[in-house]
Parts: C-alpha cells; structure tokens; sequence
C-alpha cells in the first residue's frame, strides 16, 4: 500500500474520450500515476469511423497510439489488455490473461457495443459501426459487393447494390449522406461498366425523424437533402429481420441486401456486468451526480459506459463531449481529493449537437440554447468541435486539415479491398428470396 507521500495509483479501464481525457489531465501530475488498460494500443476517433468505412479516410487517420501519446509522460503505463472483471472494494480489475491490477482510485471507461435490440439475424448478419474493426470490415464488405456486380451484373437482381442502414440518428444519417455520395461520385467515376444507378440506400428507422434528437427544422432539413441524394427513407418502420442476403421490415417489406449497416443504438460494453455495481438503463452503471457509486468510494465510471444524471432529472446523452468532459471532471476530482477537499457535482458544458450529412450539407445546433446553423457554415462549426475532440493528437491534426480540404474538392479515397473475412459473400446463400423488394400491398 502506498505511504503517505508516493503516488497514488489511479487505474484507468478504457481509452475512449472518457478515459484518454482523464488520462491526458493526470499525466503530467506528481501526485498520482496512472495505469490506462485497453483492449487495444491505440485510441480511436469514433465520430470519424463512418469515414474510414466508406473511404474518406484511411485507418490511420482516425487512431493513435497510447504510448506515443504518452511517450513524454512517465508516470503514465499503457497495458493492452481486455478487463473482463472489477471488484469495487478492492479497486481491483482482472483481465482476460489473468493479470491483476489494484489502484487506490479505480476509473471504469469501458465504453459502448452496439444494441441489437433481439433483432433476428441482426447480430450475425449486419455490419456496426463502433469500432476501428467495424469501420474496416464494413469498408470492404462495401467495396466488394460493387467488384462483384462488376463482374457479374446479374447479382443486382439479388440485391448486391442495396444497402440498408438502420438507424436515423447520427451515426445512421451520417452514414445515409456520405454513402450515397460515394456511390454517386466515386463508384460511378471507378466502375464505368457497371450500371451504379441500380445502387439504393434504404434509411430504417422506428422513429419518425430523421435526427430526432434534433430540432423539427433539422428533421426537415436532414429528410430533403438525403432525398435528394437518392436515399430511400423509411420511418415509422422497424427491421424485424435480417438474414444473409435480405432485411425484412415491421410492415412486411424484404429489401434484398448483402449491406445492412447497424446504427440502431448502444449499451454498455460487456464488462458492466461483471463489475459488481448496480445498472440500470442499457445495462449502464448508474452513478451519482459527482460520477462515483453509492458505496463504493474512489470507483469513478465515465462516459458511455455510465448513466449520468443531469440538472433535469434525466441523463446526459451519450456524446464524444460528455465522455471527454466526465474524464477531465473526474481527473481534477482525484487531484482535489488528494487534498482532501471535499466532492462536487459533474456539470456538463453543452457545446451543442451536430451531423455532417454530406459535403457543406450539416447540422449544427450549438450550445445549450441551441442556437442553429444550416448547410457550410455548420459545415465550419463541425470542423470546429471535431478539431477540438482531437486535441492531444496534434500529430493527427494535419491530416484532418488535409482531409477536409479533398472533402471539398471531391478528392476520392482510397478503394483498397483488405478485408476478406467481410468482404467474401455467398450469393446464393438467399437464393429462395426471388426479387429486390416485395411489400405488403404486393402480396396482397
């Protein structure tokens, strides 16, 4: 155990922004040092992850390294390890290998995986869009569904150019507009023999708005310029369904597709269940207003991996800015506690929400007020927070002032197929499914 006047030993679970940002704050602090443990070495810029699948952006782009990160911090230890279990009282966390690491103050920031929501199929047949992984299996899994057709034109009768994406908030719109752009702008300039117009983008959703956490305006806004682009918007609809080669909707349309692309919603990561604190909504830790657990002094839990209650009796969103903010909060908290000066509650600063939905096409609705901006000069506010949420990765920065810049000019990426586990399709695996799309009115 620690004497009175050594660090103390804060372990942190997770390097998302929850974790990366209370990491970054401790870093350069006598008083502490600090273990970050990740499943991987690497941070990635989850916002961007939608652009490395659909070639915007390399891989590279969006993730960078603990230790290079940290590589003028010594008091700072990167372990790529996968925590599979926390004992609360002991401030104890274990990891798949079976190594141990105990801390005086214990910061659980394990994140998010995506919600299935007990769709049939969802799991074994559609593509997420959380993780580096996600970004770059469903990158290939895209970019071989347009060689096959190239090669055999026949398979768009089974689908082959349908994508489905499910999900209109964010993530899904987000996905809708730039998809659709690069089968209007980058398959249609690279794959000259191939009828790309056959392409479809179907956005699914239960809700009725696309953005519905935004303003009626934006629904508005969002709906007109993904039409515009081709995308075929279903609202008021679920995805019952998804099998190997078809979706099939609340409504009873089956959409032929070997794309479908989940953005339906988020829980805690799995470690939540194994940590010995009590859950609540998405089977996130329910936390106290200061981010500890009743009962559990110097166990702090961050960002997506936690319910945070906020002023109105509800909870913050689960926001980029909230997890980076959770993870400043509770760094300075550590540090005043070592002093002994007593807790105070998390306040979020709201900088607002915002989508890009295609080039000078965003949303923003900034700060707490929301007051709203439309088309480049949301365009310009988007930038903005995304170069803010950067910050510490300076190096990474020119790259996106690179990458904005062939944004605007319509500068292609890169098409590069290196993905096999996702990218291999059986296309007669969904053979007894005949046509595209057969709705309810059709059958009878």
């Amino acid at each position: 155990m620690n004497n009175r006047n050594s660090p103390k030993h804060v372990v942190i679970v997770g390097g998302g922004f929850a974790g990366l940002g209370c990491a970054r704050h401790l870093s350069s602090k006598n008083e502490v040092r600090v273990t970050l443990i990740d499943k991987n070495n690497y941070h990635q810029f989850q916002p961007l992850l939608y652009q490395v699948a659909t070639s915007l952006l390399a891989p590279d782009d969006v993730a960078v390294s603990f230790r290079n990160l940290f590589r003028k911090h010594p008091n700072v230890d990167v372990k790529e390890a996968e925590v599979v279990s926390a004992d609360p009282v002991a401030k104890t966390v274990t990891t798949s290998s079976g190594e141990v690491y105990q801390g005086d103050y214990l910061i659980l920031a394990a994140g998010s995986q995506p919600n299935f929501f007990r769709t049939s199929g969802a799991e074994e047949y559609s593509f997420p869009l959380y993780s580096l992984n996600d970004a770059e299996r469903l990158r290939s899994r895209i970019l071989k569904v347009f060689e096959d057709a190239d090669r055999n034109p026949a398979i768009i009768d089974q689908g082959a150019l349908n994508f489905v994406i499910v999900g209109a908030g964010p993530t899904g719109t987000e996905m809708a507009g730039t998809l659709a752009e690069m089968i209007h702008h980058t398959m249609s300039a690279e794959y000259k023999d191939l009828k790309v117009t056959a392409a479809r983008v179907y956005l699914i959703d239960h809700g009725h708005a696309v953005l519905g956490s935004f303003s009626e305006r934006a629904h508005e806004y969002a709906a007109r310029v993904l039409k515009r682009d081709g995308v075929q918007i279903r609202l008021g609809t679920s995805v019952q369904e998804i099998g190997p080669g078809h979706v099939v909707l609340s409504d009873g349309t089956k959409i032929m597709t070997h794309v479908v692309i989940w953005g339906g919603g988020l829980k805690a990561a799995p470690l939540a269940a194994n940590v010995g604190l009590p859950v609540g909504r998405s089977g996130r830790v329910d936390v106290r207003p200061d981010l500890t657990v009743e009962d559990f002094p110097g166990v702090y839990v961050l960002g997506d991996f936690a319910n945070i209650p906020s002023p109105d009796g509800g909870l913050h969103p689960q926001l980029g800015s909230v997890a980076l903010q959770t993870g400043t909060w509770a760094a300075q908290h550590i540090l005043s506690e070592i002093k002994s000066i007593a807790h105070w509650p998390f306040h979020y600063h709201d900088k607002g929400i915002m989508a890009m939905i295609g080039r000078n096409a965003a949303i923003a609705e900034i700060g707490e007020h929301r007051h709203e901006l439309y088309g480049p000069g949301a365009f310009a506010a988007w930038l903005g927070v995304h170069a803010y949420l950067m910050s510490g990765m300076r190096h990474r920065i020119d790259a996106y002032v690179e990458w904005a810049w062939d944004y605007i000019l319509r500068s292609p990426g890169s098409q590069v197929l290196d993905r096999s586990d996702a990218a291999r399709i059986d296309w007669g695996e969904d053979d007894h499914n005949e046509g595209q799309e057969t709705s309810q009115e059709e059958k009878t």
